[in-house]
């Protein structure tokens, strides 16, 4: 690996926002054709840090080196210029373009006054070959995978040529396979001579592909170790600044009465008229958690709308402790005991322009409490939420702070806490752990193992086998939007077993709905 001048030095960078200093006298060197991750807890500050190397924000002081020429990047036009690309953690694609539509956006190639799409296509083929991305520049972005539109974003950044890329949590929304090959990819670009940023809290990612690791702690570096001289425990420590247990205690018990029943249960939203969901049936008692595993869009999403009240059901019905809610809406469903954690914590989870505070109450049924003779009691409203912050760990700037300016992994505890203190009867958990580092994943298990403990009943959708092996009771297997059977993970651990009925296999003793 060269070792002469870095291709990027950040010295002494420091930004502060108000009631909080983001970045602490920060110092990072990237060298030509290294995988440099980015390791830190949530609100640590390392995407604050990268949207200062991409010219989002500026730093309060310090310098950025590039090249070994000091430089000022004053916004993302001027890092482009300097060949560095950000593939973002919330994808910026418009939906209804094509694939070199997005790519060329804002730099198309013209010809006369027409852009020239056909030289585009061309391009964007020829970029998608050279690095194995098999990507169609026709087909629209609207009508692709989450982990297709991951390329598509790199290949943007490619495009522009960048010889600098920046991945911010690049795996949190992608199957086993999809960051298999996202792995394969950015090995690949390193190999080319490209040098990477990675920044990512999954440290078994850290220990496969990088090659050095700077590890920041509220907002400052507390060290810089190369991967081949370090382990996962190592890192988790530095990370957190104390151990971290890998292992979970999970409590033998047998299960209680029937919680969730869902019989026959079918839902539309399949391509070409198919339904989403079909004919579906399952069940989950007290104190049981039962996994669904599966790969991205085959009916999880649709099932925990219909399940929540945001879709009806075609057909089949949905019974909460042997009451039928299947036409309920979601506001009786939530006073009946049903709590979410939703997918896409930013577009279902918070309003994003309410403050913390007022996140923390959206959906309660305490009205008498916090809307006492219809008016808002903001003083009683405050000292819940500051509760909830506190016990939850979700770090900001207070919680009169807009939702917005939270980190992705604070906003997603912040939506945990207020879903768990309903103290609900059926906890519907979709991608809890998303985005989350290893210490709050380890505390995020610890209460969904508690719920389970007190007696709720939770359906936990994940696309990380690991997390479904160490929380459920059972795992089913969802695949075209029907059950494809059923896996013991205290009995059965096996990822080429599910791997196929995720590819539509159905197990030969499916078991259905089977408690």
């Amino acid at each position: 690996m060269e070792q002469s001048v870095p291709v990027v030095e950040l010295k002494g960078i420091t930004k502060r926002f108000p009631g909080i200093v983001a970045n602490d006298d920060i110092s990072l060197e990237l060298r030509k054709g290294e995988i440099h991750a980015l390791l830190g807890e949530n609100g640590a500050g390392k995407s604050t840090l990268m949207s200062i190397l991409f010219g989002l924000y500026q730093p309060d002081e310090g310098e950025i080196r590039v090249n070994g020429k000091q430089v000022k990047i004053d916004g993302a036009g001027k890092a482009i210029e300097l060949g560095i690309g950000m593939v973002h953690q919330h994808f910026k694609l418009v939906q209804p373009f094509t694939v070199a539509e997005n790519i060329v956006l804002g730099v198309e190639p013209v010809r006369g006054l027409s852009i020239h799409l056909k030289q585009a296509n061309e391009r964007v083929r020829e970029l998608s070959a050279r690095y194995g991305l098999k990507v169609d520049p026709l087909v629209k972005v609207e009508d692709i995978t989450v982990g297709m539109q991951q390329r598509v974003e790199i290949l943007k950044t490619l495009y522009r040529g960048a010889e600098i890329l920046i991945f911010d949590e690049p795996t949190a929304v992608l199957t086993v396979q999809e960051i298999q090959e996202l792995m394969q990819i950015l090995r690949q670009l390193a190999g080319e001579g490209k040098s990477i940023i990675l920044i990512t809290h999954k440290l078994k990612e850290i220990m496969e592909v990088s090659d050095r690791v700077t590890i920041i702690r509220r907002g400052k570096v507390v060290g810089s170790v190369r991967t081949a001289e370090t382990n996962e425990s190592q890192l988790a420590e530095m990370m957190v600044g104390r151990r971290v247990s890998f292992q979970l205690e999970k409590e033998k018990r047998e299960p209680g009465p029937v919680v969730l029943e869902v019989e026959g249960l079918t839902v539309a939203g399949g391509e070409r008229g198919t339904h989403a969901v079909d004919e579906v049936s399952l069940t989950i008692r007290a104190g049981e958690i039962l996994g669904l595993a599966g790969v991205d869009g085959n009916g999880q999403h649709e099932l925990v709308e219909a399940l929540t009240g945001l879709r009806p059901a075609l057909s089949g019905k949905i019974a909460l402790n042997g009451t039928d809610i299947t036409r309920l809406p979601t506001r009786a469903r939530i006073e009946a005991g049903i709590s979410s954690i939703p997918e896409d914590r930013q577009k279902h989870g918070l309003v994003l322009d309410f403050t913390l505070s007022e996140n923390m109450i959206l959906g309660t049924s305490e009205r008498n409490r916090f809307f006492p003779g219809g008016f808002l009691n903001e003083k009683e409203i405050d000292t819940y939420a500051k509760k909830l912050v506190e016990e939850f760990d979700v770090r900001s700037a207070g919680v009169q702070s807009r939702a917005r300016s939270l980190s992705g992994g604070n906003q997603q505890k912040a939506i945990i806490a207020r879903e768990l203190e309903r103290h609900p009867q059926l906890l519907v958990a979709v991608q809890p752990t998303r985005g989350l580092d290893i210490g709050a994943i380890e505390f995020v298990h610890e209460r969904l193992m508690q719920a389970r403990s007190e007696g709720k009943a939770i359906l936990l959708i994940s696309y990380e086998l690991d997390e479904l092996y160490k929380l459920s009771d059972r795992i089913q297997v969802i695949s075209g939007g029907r059950i494809m059977g059923e896996v013991n993970p205290e009995l059965d651990e096996d990822d080429d077993k599910i791997g196929l009925m995720m590819a539509g296999q159905a197990s030969k003793d499916q078991g259905g709905g089977a408690a």
